[in-house]
């Protein structure tokens, strides 16, 4: 099975996942990797209405995109096309390819109308990365409902960048750890009081980074009265301070109806003992309790992470579990490989 995997990324990002992809392949499976991002920049078609702005206007990077991917399909003799994050194939384009194509979402409900479900009519399958969605419909039952010929769950996954598989548990589990609690992401308005009561509870040993502007640094000071600037660190910079952490808080914008990130792995992935929300559905990733802690609220958080910080050996085996379930399901590579028993019997 010869499979072209299409995705978007600059820089650092690129590299690895080029490299990553490429490297899955074996005698059963064989992975050609396709940067779209090279030709357009994704902010050009970030919703669907956009790229059929680009379609109708012929534009000469839309089409330059194009014509290179025909061109490698035709080169590789692949048998799947894979669209991974910022869809940039318009429907119309989609339906003189012979081959077989599959679309991955990633960003779950937030951003669905504009990025995933336009497209389900053009595609052959769907791989959701999160079976949560709303209060009334799972992932599955949504896609259905909108028509998807075949759908199956197909988490995100730990890079072997984003941590390091060369080390043992032991050595990864002995790094000094000297920041308590840790956040990486973006200062969303939305997880803006979550982040103000934790870093109230906890002061300094709870610490942030990630995107944050200006503006909204000074914004989230003068709003809730909370002295925390939130500073920007690089892809390189993540595993060196995750290395660092003892516990990793992860938070979804809708709750546990996103969960499913990449931060769900690459924390255990680094030996962090993470408190996720998700509620039912984190229980698809992990073995709640044993190899990730759940909280309701903010209040329900700070509980546990005031027990787990008093009792470290509790932290500890909660890191360890944790850690050996991303190293032995959710790696890159590993994931990458289940491709072929998920596809295999629609090629077929």
């Amino acid at each position: 099975m010869k499979i072209l995997y299409s995705y978007n990324k600059t820089g650092f990002e690129a590299a690895y996942w080029e490299r990553e992809i490429r490297a899955a392949s074996n005698t059963e499976i064989t992975f050609i990797p396709f940067n779209h991002g090279k030709f357009l920049n994704p902010a050009m078609y970030l919703r669907a209405q956009q790229l059929d702005n680009l379609y109708y206007q012929g534009h000469p990077g839309l089409a330059a995109m194009y014509d290179a991917l025909k061109a490698l399909m035709a080169k590789e003799r692949t048998d799947v096309l894979l669209v991974d994050n910022c869809h940039p194939y318009h429907p119309e384009f989609l339906l003189k390819l012979d081959t077989y194509k599959v679309i991955r979402t990633t960003d779950g409900p937030a951003t669905a109308y504009d990025r995933d479900f336009a497209y389900i009519h053009a595609y052959d399958h769907v791989l959701y990365h999160s079976p949560a969605y709303s209060r009334d419909l799972t992932m599955p039952e949504k896609l259905s409902y909108c028509g998807a010929k075949r759908h199956d769950f197909w988490p995100l996954m730990v890079f072997d960048q984003f941590c390091r598989p060369q080390e043992s548990e032991e050595q990864v589990m002995a790094c000094p750890r000297d920041i308590d609690i840790i956040f990486v992401g973006a200062l969303y308005l939305d997880k803006m009081p979550f982040l103000a009561a934790i870093r109230r509870a906890f002061g300094r040993r709870f610490q942030v980074h990630g995107l944050a502007s200006t503006k909204k640094n000074v914004y989230f000071n003068l709003k809730y009265r909370t002295p925390m600037w939130v500073t920007p660190i690089r892809f390189e910079d993540y595993v060196p301070l995750y290395r660092r952490a003892k516990l990793g808080v992860n938070a979804h914008l809708r709750g546990k109806f996103t969960v499913g990130s990449y931060r769900l792995f690459d924390l255990p992935a680094n030996g962090v003992a993470q408190l996720s929300d998700g509620g039912e559905y984190l229980g698809h990733f992990y073995d709640v309790g044993r190899e990730v802690e759940s909280y309701d609220d903010a209040d329900d958080l700070i509980t546990k992470l005031d027990r787990l910080l008093t009792y470290p050996a509790e932290r500890e085996m909660l890191a360890r579990a944790g850690y050996r379930r991303a190293m032995a399901e959710h790696r890159a590579g590993t994931r990458l490989h289940q491709l072929r028993d998920i596809l295999s019997p629609a090629l077929n």
